[in-house]
């Protein structure tokens, strides 16, 4: 048995249905549900004795503590976090308290857990720690791809917070012990994302005939990275991991988000086109950049290929194509998620036209 925190999320919950796809070994999914968190996702589940979930917050010490001491897991999968740069703009408490407090109170209810062990459970028990590719900063136009020594050099509220956890997380490894793994992915897309990001909005303000929000001139250069992948990823981590390691996890797909925005056009034009017969890029709305945009993001994943024989399965056009496709079947699930929360959410980003 395994305990996933964050699992009601986009990447979470991609985890969560992979892994009980994948074998049989319980799952415990403990989840805050924010306005991220759906159980949606996992509707699939419902009635399978594999997937036990928990409504509460990683932050819980007394909670965690006792649903450790309870089912007994062999891991514990941290993927809960606040995870929207724009948000950590307008509310960086929340990201401290989540990604900071919360993830120190998980190491802390972990460690008591782990501590009492016997020998065997105790040598084979890993905490992975899941986190991001923004922590090292924002790459020049020539310069090399971050790998696992980068210096990390946050720039938003949010970065810095997911770098102050992946610091606690090592301590925790170098000062008590506790057998950890830490991988950092590069930008995720694919099935349940919420259309706050940018792949989904596209999608989703496409279709309902609204304008297509891009940031300052859209060269900002990401690489992108298919969320099922991601999961193998973390599977394989898990696996073979060395202890201690960090793993870079990512797509090898370096993009313009213009560039993006293009693509998830021209694939609308084809699957779903307009009634007018006039291309979505049409829709496109150059807007004022938002502070500190970090401008390159890339990940070099040699090491995880070459240490754990992982590569992404998807090229970005296969990914591209069956995210697009997805959202087009899904309807049902995007209305689900668009509260009145979210639309003043973006009201308040993309206000301002450049």
């Amino acid at each position: 048995m395994i305990l996933v925190t964050g699992g009601a999320g986009f990447i979470g919950s991609n985890f969560v249905l992979d892994w009980l796809a994948q074998n049989d070994e319980p799952v415990i999914n403990l989840d805050k549900l924010t306005y991220a968190g759906n159980l949606a996702n996992l509707a699939s589940l419902e009635g399978d004795e594999r997937h036990i979930f928990v409504h509460g917050d990683m932050g819980d010490f007394a909670l965690v503590s006792d649903l450790l001491s309870r089912y007994q897991p062999r891991a514990v999968v941290n993927f809960a976090a606040e995870s929207h740069v724009d948000r950590s703009i307008h509310g960086p408490g929340d990201f401290i308290q989540t990604n900071v407090v919360g993830t120190f109170q998980l190491l802390e209810a972990v460690r008591g857990y782990w501590g009492g062990l016997d020998a065997a459970a105790k040598q084979a028990f890993r905490f992975l720690h899941v986190s991001t590719d923004e922590v090292y900063g924002s790459l020049d136009a020539d310069a090399p791809a971050f790998t696992e020594t980068h210096r990390y050099e946050p720039n938003s509220p949010y970065s810095a917070s997911k770098a102050a956890s992946d610091h606690l997380v090592r301590a925790y490894h170098h000062t008590y012990g506790l057998p950890v793994l830490t991988t950092n992915c590069s930008n995720n897309y694919g099935p349940y994302h919420f259309p706050e990001k940018l792949i989904p909005l596209m999608i989703v303000n496409a279709q309902a005939g609204k304008p297509l929000p891009v940031y300052g001139d859209g060269m900002q250069i990401r690489d992108w990275l298919f969320v099922k992948d991601h999961c193998s990823a973390i599977r394989r981590v898990l696996e073979a991991g060395q202890v201690g390691e960090v793993y870079n996890v990512g797509g090898w797909n370096e993009m313009p988000n213009i560039e993006i925005v293009k693509i998830v056009c021209g694939l609308l034009d084809e699957l779903r086109p307009r009634a007018d017969g006039k291309p979505y890029a049409g829709q496109i709305a150059y807007v004022t950049d938002r502070p500190g945009h970090d401008r390159r993001y890339a990940i070099d994943a040699t090491k995880i290929e070459r240490e754990l024989g992982w590569r992404p399965a998807e090229t970005f056009q296969t990914g591209i194509r069956k995210t697009v496709e997805w959202y087009l079947e899904h309807g049902d699930w995007v209305e689900g998620v668009q509260s009145g929360a979210y639309r003043n959410w973006l009201e308040t980003n993309y206000a301002e036209r450049a």
